[in-house]
C-alpha cells in the first residue's frame, strides 16, 4: 500500500531534481523545464496531503488546478521572451544574457 510518504518522498526528488537543473543549467529551455518539475513537485504534494488528510474535500485536487494553470501561463510568457532574446542575440544561454544591466 502507498502511503504519504511515498508521495512525499517522490515529490521531494521531482524537486530536488528541478533545482539541481535550474542552478546548473545554461541553456534557458533547460531552465523552464527544471521549473514545470517543481510545480509538478508541488502539484504531487498538494493531491497526496488532500487525500491522505480530508479526502472527503477536493482543496488538493483545486489548488494543483490552479498550479497547472499559472504554470501554463508562465511557460507561455517565459517562452516568448526567449523567443524574442534568440531573435536579438542569437542565443539562449542564460549566462551570456546580460542586457538588462546598464
Amino acid at each position: 500500500m502507498i502511503t504519504l510518504n511515498h508521495y512525499l518522498a517522490l515529490a521531494s526528488i521531482l524537486f530536488c531534481i528541478g533545482i539541481y537543473g535550474v542552478l546548473t543549467r545554461r541553456n534557458a529551455i533547460s531552465v523552464l523545464m527544471s521549473i514545470e518539475l517543481m510545480f509538478n513537485a508541488a502539484n504531487i504534494n498538494f493531491i497526496a496531503f488532500s487525500k491522505f488528510i480530508t479526502p472527503v474535500f477536493l482543496t488538493g485536487q483545486v489548488f494543483a488546478v490552479f498550479v497547472i494553470t499559472i504554470a501554463a501561463a508562465e511557460a507561455t510568457v517565459a517562452l516568448a521572451i526567449v523567443i524574442l532574446i534568440y531573435r536579438h542575440h542569437k542565443e539562449i544561454n542564460v549566462d551570456k544574457i546580460n542586457f538588462l544591466k546598464w
